[in-house]
């Protein structure tokens, strides 16, 4: 575990769904989307709680009447509400409606609850995951999210596999086709680098280094 270091203490619960859910939504089995996509849901709503139930003091000084703060905390619809009226009234450009936000709420309730045997969809989990981090950048200031997620992935050892270009060659189907240039670069090139740093420039500049001096 992290020590969370570049987070205040109260944003490391709702933080820690995202982490969990960024970790399943790359290991991309069935399995693992149907959890990104939960997670991903979860961390909105509670990031959404766990603000309103903060000390102003930890909130940049913003105030509201225990009144509204118990309306906006009664559903998942009026936690919602809250949120895209706050993000209006600083003045930052909407990233998701309120109608898209609800619609991902409902395909997590479909495979939470309903133990629907489908598997979410590439678009609702790219939707749900710009959904969570958007909502915590705003409301704990933070808007430097998908660098501080990659570094903690990489904190606790997340790597990704080599990309397709660079990926180990399938045998070939007879051994006259055994030998060929590009095969052999590709192998070469995935038996030298074993595992990458995603989002590493750095990494990435060396994998076309070792494949350009073939």
């Amino acid at each position: 575990m992290s020590d969370h270091s570049y987070l205040k203490p109260w944003a490391i619960r709702p933080f820690e769904l995202i982490v969990h859910g960024e970790i399943h939504f790359r290991r991309g089995a069935d399995y693992d989307r149907r959890l990104a996509l939960v997670s991903f849901d979860n961390a909105i709503e509670v990031t959404i709680a766990a603000y309103l139930k903060l000390n102003p003091a930890h909130r940049g000084g913003r105030s509201y009447s225990n009144t509204d703060v118990s309306k906006w905390l009664h559903n998942f619809h009026s936690k919602v509400g809250f949120f895209l009226d706050e993000n209006k009234n600083r003045g930052l450009p909407e990233s998701k409606s309120k109608e898209e936000i609800i619609w991902y709420h409902a395909q997590r309730n479909e495979h939470y609850h309903g133990g629907g045997s489908s598997v979410p969809e590439t678009s609702t989990l790219d939707g749900v995951r710009q959904s969570a981090l958007w909502v915590f950048s705003v409301l704990f200031d933070i808007p430097n999210i998908e660098q501080i997620l990659e570094q903690e992935l990489e904190k606790r050892g997340m790597t990704t596999s080599i990309p397709d270009n660079l990926a180990v060659p399938e045998q070939p189907a007879i051994a006259d086709r055994a030998y060929s240039p590009v095969q052999a670069k590709a192998l070469a090139a995935a038996s030298l680098l074993g595992q990458w740093q995603e989002g590493k420039e750095a990494d990435l500049e060396i994998a076309r280094r070792i494949v350009n001096e073939f």
